[in-house]
C-alpha cells in the first residue's frame, strides 16, 4: 500500500514537473517575441490602411467575410469617439492588429452593445464600464512562425482594462473560441449565439472580470504585465508639448 502510494505520488510529481516546465517555456517564448515587437497606435493616413488591408487578408484567408474590391474591413465603429486601433510590429513588419472600445454610458457604441443590447445597456446605464476588444486579426503568413502572435496582440485588451480602470473585459467571438478565453481570462459566456453584421458565421458573448485578469492571469502569464507608462502612452491623451508616440515597446519584463 504505502509504495503504491510514493509511486503514485512521484508520477504526480514528475507530470507537475513536466507541466511546470512546459509554462515556463511558453512564458519565455512570449517574452522572447515581446523583445522584437513594437505596439503603434494607428489613428491616421497609411497606418489605418495597413491594418484595415490585414485585416482582409486574414478574414478571407478563412472565409469569415465574402469578397470585398478595395481589399479592406473598416466600418463606423473605427471612427467612434471611444475607439482605439493598434498595430503590432515584429522585427518591424506588422504582423497583426487590434481595435478597442472604452463602452460607458456616454459612449455606448461599440461591436457587443450593438449586438446584445439588451444585456449590456441596462448595465451601462446602471454605471458599469467595459473595454470591447474586436477585429482581431494576424497575418496568416506571420502566425506559423510565430505562434504568440494571439497572447502578445491580447496583451493590449489587459493593458486598457488597468488603464481605464474598467471591471469588466468583453468578447463578441466565435463560439469555438470559447475554450481560449475561459483558459486565459478565466472569462464566462453571457450572451447566446446571434449574427454579426457583416461576418458569416454567428458570435457568443463572453464577459472577464478584471480582477480575474489581475490576480489569476498575471501570476499565471506575467507577459501581460505592463507599466503605467506603457498604458499612458497606448492610450492616454498627448500631453501638450509632446510629440505623439510613434511606436510603444511592451514593459512586462520591468511591471512590478
Amino acid at each position: 500500500m504505502s509504495s503504491n502510494v510514493t509511486t503514485l505520488r512521484g508520477a504526480a510529481n514528475e507530470q507537475h514537473g513536466s507541466a511546470s516546465e512546459a509554462q515556463s517555456a511558453f512564458v519565455a517564448n512570449i517574452f522572447s517575441a515581446l523583445e522584437r515587437t513594437e505596439y503603434r497606435r494607428c489613428e491616421s493616413g497609411e497606418d489605418l490602411e495597413d491594418i484595415y488591408r490585414l485585416r482582409y487578408k486574414a478574414y478571407r484567408r478563412t472565409d469569415m467575410v465574402g469578397d470585398i474590391s478595395e481589399g479592406q474591413i473598416h466600418d463606423a465603429l473605427d471612427e467612434q469617439e471611444n475607439c482605439h486601433r493598434f498595430g503590432v510590429y515584429i522585427d518591424g513588419v506588422l504582423v497583426s492588429t487590434l481595435r478597442l472600445h472604452l463602452v460607458t454610458a456616454e459612449h455606448s457604441r461599440s461591436p457587443s452593445t450593438i449586438v446584445y443590447p439588451d444585456i449590456l445597456m441596462p448595465r451601462l446605464e446602471a454605471g458599469e464600464t467595459f473595454i470591447d476588444p474586436s477585429r482581431f486579426a494576424a497575418d496568416p503568413d506571420w502566425t506559423k512562425t510565430f505562434p504568440q502572435i494571439p497572447y502578445i496582440t491580447l496583451r493590449l485588451a489587459g493593458m486598457a482594462c488597468m488603464h481605464f480602470a474598467t471591471p469588466y473585459c468583453l468578447s463578441t467571438i466565435r463560439p469555438d473560441h470559447g475554450g481560449f478565453y475561459r483558459r486565459i481570462y478565466h472569462s464566462e459566456q453571457i450572451g447566446e449565439l446571434r449574427d454579426y453584421p457583416g461576418l458569416n458565421y454567428q458570435v457568443v458573448l463572453y464577459q472577464a472580470d478584471v480582477n480575474a485578469i489581475r490576480t489569476r492571469s498575471f501570476a499565471r502569464f506575467p507577459f501581460f504585465r505592463s507599466t503605467s507608462m506603457e498604458q499612458r502612452l497606448m492610450f492616454g491623451e498627448t500631453r501638450i508639448g509632446e510629440p505623439k508616440p510613434l511606436t510603444i515597446l511592451p514593459t512586462a519584463r520591468y511591471a512590478a
